[in-house]
C-alpha cells in the first residue's frame, strides 16, 4: 500500500499562497452564508484534490452517504427498524471503504504468509491510501451515530454538511470533530473577530515551530538511527527513541495547532487535540491529554457502549484491551501498531482495576511555578514508558522493534550518544528547551501558546526568534506530517 505525499502541506509555499487568497474571498462572502459555505467546500476540495482529484469522489461519497442516512435516521415518521438499518448501512459502507484501502493488503499478505508461503502477488491490490481517510470517515460516522442517539437533529442543508466533513484545516489529520460542535457553526452567520484571529495566528506560529524546528530536526537523526540500529551503541538508540518521542509530538500537535489556529481565522472553533501530554503523571493522564479527539471518539462510540468500566472486572479488562487494540490498529496496517496498543493496555490496566485512572485530572503543579520531587518522578517515569512504546510505533516490524530493544539494553552503557553534527544537536537542545518552557508556562491555558509576555518588545522579539528559526529550517526541510499516513 502506498501513500502519495504530493499534497498541499501546511509547511509549503503553495499553502502560504492558498491561505490568504482563501481567507480574503471567504470574508468577502460574509453576508451570504450559503455562498460562504459553498466556498468553504470548494476551497477544501481544491486543497484535498491538490494531490489526486480522483479521491474527491471518495470523500464526496462518504459525505453523501452520511448525509442521506442522517435524514432517514432522524425521520421519526419511519419505523425504528428502518432507521436502524440506515444507521448500520452507513457504518458498514464507510468502514468497508476504509478497510479496503487501508487494511485489505495487510490481511491478504498475512494470509499469504501463513497459507501460501508468502506468495501474495495475485492477492494484493496495491491501492493508494487516501490521505486523511481515517479522520474524515470517523467524523462522518459520528454524525449519523449522534443523530441516532438524538444528540442533534439531522442536517438538511447539504452544503453545510459537506463543509462540516471537508473543512480543510482539519481535513487530513484532525482534530476529529463532532457534528454537535462543528456542524452548527456552519449553520449560522460568522463575523470576523480580530482578537480570535490574532490568537489563531499565534497558535499557527507555535505549531509551525513545533513541526518545522522541533519535529523535522529530530527526524534527521531518528530516520538514520532507526534504519541501522546495529550501527550504534545503546545510549544512541535511547537518545533516538527520545528524539522520536519529541518528533511525533511536535509533528502531530504542531499540525493540530496550525489547524486550530487556521480555523480561528475563519471564525470556526475546533476542539483541543493535545494538552501537554508529556507532563502527565501516569499513563491514564497521558491518554487524556494525547490525541484527545481520537481517544474521546473511541471512548464515546466503542468503550462506553461496551459497558465501559461499569461492568465486572473481567469485562473491564476485555473492554480496555479492545479499545487500545482498535486504537493501535487505527494508526496503520502493521502488527507493530497492534503491539503498541497492547503495550499501553497493559500499562493502563492496573490503574483502571485499582480505580486510580482518574487520580490526576487536574493540572500538574497547579498554582505553583515548579513541580514537587514526587511529580517530577511521576512525569519522568510516564515519559520513559511512552518512549519505550514509541519504539514499537516507529519500528518497521515486530522483529525490527525487538532488535532495537535488544541492542539498546544490551549496549546501554557502552559509551555516550553518538551525534555526528554537534551544532545541530545544540539547535535541537535549544528548540526543545523553548518548547518545554513555553508549554510548562501555558500548561493550564486554553492552548500551549496562549499566555504572552506583557511587554510588546519581549513579545515581538520572541515571535521574531521563532520566525527566524522556522525560516532557517524551512530552507532545508519540507517534510510531510507523520499522521498523513493514518
Amino acid at each position: 500500500m502506498y501513500l502519495c505525499i504530493f499534497i498541499m502541506l501546511f509547511n509549503s509555499i503553495e499553502f502560504l499562497i492558498f491561505l490568504p487568497i482563501t481567507l480574503l474571498l471567504y470574508w468577502l462572502l460574509r453576508r451570504q452564508l450559503r455562498w460562504q459555505n459553498a466556498f468553504v467546500v470548494a476551497a477544501s476540495y481544491l486543497f484535498y484534490g491538490w494531490w489526486d482529484w480522483r479521491f474527491l469522489l471518495l470523500i464526496a461519497f462518504t459525505s453523501l452517504c452520511s448525509y442521506f442516512s442522517g435524514l432517514i435516521i432522524g425521520n421519526k415518521a419511519l419505523a425504528p427498524k428502518r432507521r436502524q438499518w440506515a444507521l448500520w448501512g452507513n457504518i458498514v459502507i464507510n468502514l468497508f471503504i476504509l478497510c479496503l484501502f487501508k487494511y485489505y493488503d495487510f490481511f491478504a499478505q498475512s494470509f499469504a504468509d501463513v497459507f501460501l508461503h508468502g506468495r501474495s502477488d495475485h492477492l494484493l491490490l496495491h491501492l493508494v491510501l487516501p490521505v486523511g481517510i481515517s479522520f474524515y470517515t470517523f467524523q462522518a460516522l459520528s454524525y449519523s451515530i449522534d443523530v441516532h442517539r438524538g444528540n442533534l437533529p439531522p442536517c438538511r442543508n447539504v452544503v453545510s454538511f459537506l463543509a462540516y466533513v471537508s473543512f480543510f484545516p482539519q481535513l487530513v489529520a484532525g482534530p476529529i470533530e463532532r457534528a454537535t460542535s462543528l456542524l452548527p457553526q456552519f449553520e449560522r452567520s460568522r463575523t470576523f473577530d480580530y482578537r480570535q484571529a490574532v490568537d489563531g495566528l499565534r497558535q499557527m506560529l507555535w505549531g509551525f515551530f513545533k513541526k518545522m524546528v522541533v519535529a523535522d530536526s529530530c527526524a534527521l537523526y531518528v530516520d538514520e538511527i532507526f534504519a541501522h540500529p546495529d550501527w550504534y551503541n545503546g545510549a544512541t538508540l535511547l537518545l533516538a527513541a527520545v528524539l522520536f518521542t519529541l518528533q511525533i509530538y511536535g509533528d502531530f500537535s504542531g499540525y493540530s495547532d496550525i489547524a486550530i489556529g487556521c480555523a480561528k481565522l475563519f471564525g470556526i472553533r475546533l476542539r483541543r487535540n493535545f494538552n501537554v501530554p508529556y507532563f502527565s503523571r501516569d499513563v491514564a493522564e497521558f491518554w487524556r491529554r494525547w490525541h484527545i479527539s481520537l481517544t474521546t471518539w473511541f471512548r464515546d462510540y466503542i468503550y462506553i457502549p461496551m459497558g465501559g468500566s461499569r461492568v465486572p472486572k473481567g469485562r473491564v479488562v476485555l473492554n480496555t484491551f479492545v479499545i487500545f487494540l482498535v486504537s493501535g490498529f487505527w494508526h496503520g496496517a502493521n502488527w507493530t501498531f497492534l503491539a503498541w496498543g497492547a503495550y499501553h493496555a497493559i500499562l493502563f490496566l492496573p490503574l483502571i482495576l485499582l480505580g486510580h485512572n482518574r487520580r490526576h485530572t487536574d493540572v500538574v503543579a497547579a498554582g505553583r511555578p515548579l513541580p514537587s520531587l514526587l511529580e517530577v518522578g511521576q512525569m519522568l517515569l510516564t515519559f520513559l514508558l511512552a518512549v519505550m512504546g514509541w519504539v514499537l510505533f516507529r519500528a518497521d516490524s515486530i522483529q525490527h522493534a525487538f532488535d532495537y530493544y535488544k541492542h539498546m539494553f544490551s549496549h546501554l552503557f557502552d559509551g555516550t550518544p553518538n551525534i555526528t553534527a554537534p551544532i545541530d544537536a545544540w539547535l535541537i537542545a535549544i528548540a526543545v528547551t523553548i518548547l518545554t518552557v513555553v508549554e510548562w508556562i501555558n500548561r493550564g491555558e486554553p492552548h500551549e501558546f496562549a499566555r504572552q509576555p506583557q511587554s510588546r518588545w519581549l513579545r515581538w522579539g520572541f515571535y521574531i526568534i521563532l520566525l527566524f528559526m522556522i525560516g532557517a529550517f524551512m530552507v532545508t526541510n519540507e517534510m510531510p506530517f507523520i499522521y498523513f499516513q493514518f
